[in-house]
């Protein structure tokens, strides 16, 4: 008996090792004998290369073994509901299983969640993300890009953090707050650019900060910038609510005037950039409006927005603010009217801003990932750039995002190749569908700019929407970028 089972397995462990579909192993399972169940499963298991199981770039099957009454997959993609998304139980086994569809670069943390009380990561995949309560688990389409910037690099400069404890008097109340200085600070008598970091200790513990902005700078993609990471101690009255009048004194009387007499910062509102998420977003954007006098730069990833700043920004003159904001396509389900209400308005009044919406969800995975783009909006390395441009051959192969982004005219894309190859860039909506293909041609390496007027490969204009440029070399190397078109 043993020995049988062991040729059924070995039998099963060969047949998967080919292209089968995940529903060819459910009609298998399905149509064998009970006592053969167990090891089909095993076999089919052992076969996949990673999980959960991808299918056709857009197919995901979540699956889970082990006993239990019910078990559910909550994460960004239903708000984190325990008691959703439920899994299916294959019949006479231990196994169950999820289907679901999602974009092919989408970026999603989730967990199982056992008899509705039991959290439990996906103990075969291997991608985690810390966020704010623990590990998740890690949803990676094949055409997400991990973000490089946020892993540390030994092999680059490295600033240095300097924590020191702060009293606010304005608040009554003491927090740790941690300075970045850019590699050659000490060297150097040179003053810096400025980024202050609002729930600042975790945009360093969680979404390595520090690591993305060595790596910018290292790649002279940025200025070198001094960063300020202030943490809250009472996040939404400070953030939100009844003591932003005493948080914002705090910043612009306590933090800054400490920071400007400790170290080398450039001290006019066009050096000093204000960012954060969520709540950390609201108080971003507030503090930008209320005191244009001091920062002129502002990011606010998956924010909240208050009514007041919707008022405001629509109804006074437009302020000298540049302004980066981005969303998630699986965000908190009440932030995401609030952020694209709020963009159109940016528009109107002719403020310079960037707006990307990713296929991730509220999550620090999704913020760490875009910290790059909006550091690079602020303080571009603007003569290394032109100079690279100019007179080098680019060093790698890179999609930049286009610009201006929304859209509603025409957009420009631009791209670098660092050898020569076969390039195609094509635009696809949601759904993964081809609109048009912009480039399919051998060219050499060098830096390339083309334009993209929103119609599709007959000349239709597109409706508006989120749509994705692609970026292909070779058929092997793939960048993609979100686009949005507004008519």
């Amino acid at each position: 008996m043993q020995l049988r089972l062991i040729l059924i397995y070995l039998l099963f462990f060969t047949s998967w090792s080919k292209a089968q579909t995940f529903q060819d192993f459910l009609n298998r399972v399905n149509a064998s004998p009970e006592a053969q169940r167990t090891a089909i499963v095993d076999s089919f298991l052992n076969a996949q290369p990673s999980f959960p199981v991808v299918e056709q770039d857009t197919v995901v099957h979540f699956i889970f073994r082990g006993n239990a009454s019910r078990v559910n997959v909550a994460g960004d993609a239903n708000n984190w509901d325990a008691n959703a998304s439920s899994l299916a139980r294959l019949s006479t086994t231990n196994l169950w299983y999820r289907t679901d569809t999602f974009e092919t670069d989408a970026r999603l943390d989730y967990k199982f969640v056992v008899n509705g009380t039991t959290w439990l990561l996906d103990s075969r995949n291997k991608y985690t993300c810390t966020g704010g309560f623990g590990p998740n688990s890690e949803l990676r389409m094949p055409a997400y890009v991990p973000p490089p910037e946020i892993v540390y690099n030994a092999n680059i400069p490295h600033g240095l953090l300097w924590d020191t404890t702060f009293f606010s008097t304005n608040l009554g109340n003491s927090r740790r707050i941690r300075v970045y200085t850019p590699p050659g600070y000490s060297s150097s008598q040179n003053r810096y650019p400025s980024a202050l970091f609002h729930d600042g200790l975790d945009y360093v513990a969680l979404a390595s900060a520090n690591n993305v902005i060595d790596f910018l700078i290292a790649e002279k993609r940025i200025d070198p910038i001094i960063a300020i990471f202030v943490p809250a101690v009472n996040r939404t009255p400070e953030y939100a609510g009844n003591q932003q009048n005493q948080f914002g004194a705090f910043i612009i009387n306590e933090i800054l005037p400490f920071v400007d007499r400790r170290f080398r910062t450039q001290t006019d509102p066009a050096s000093r950039a204000v960012m954060g998420a969520s709540n950390g977003g609201n108080i971003s954007l507030w503090l930008a409006f209320t005191y244009s006098n001091v920062f002129s730069k502002v990011a606010a990833q998956s924010s909240n927005i208050q009514s007041s700043l919707f008022s405001g920004f629509r109804d006074s003159s437009r302020l000298d603010l540049q302004l980066y904001l981005d969303l998630g396509t699986y965000d908190i389900s009440q932030l995401i009217p609030l952020v694209r209400t709020f963009v159109p308005i940016l528009q109107a009044k002719g403020y310079t801003y960037q707006y990307q919406e990713y296929h991730e969800g509220h999550s620090w995975g999704n913020w760490r990932a875009h910290i790059d783009n909006a550091l690079e909006m602020f303080f571009p390395n603007q003569a290394v750039s032109v100079q690279t441009r100019s007179y080098a051959l680019p060093v790698e192969f890179r999609l930049q995002q286009n610009y201006p982004n929304p859209f509603n005219a025409q957009t420009t894309v631009e791209y670098t190749l660092s050898n020569e190859g076969e390039i195609d860039v094509s635009v696809f909506n949601l759904h993964g569908q081809l609109i048009c293909k912009l480039v399919n041609d051998q060219q050499k390496a060098g830096s390339y700019s083309l334009l993209w007027n929103g119609t599709d490969s007959e000349g239709l204009a597109q409706p508006s929407g989120i749509y994705f440029l692609r970026a292909q070399v070779d058929g092997q190397n793939k960048d993609v970028k979100r686009i949005l078109l507004l008519r």
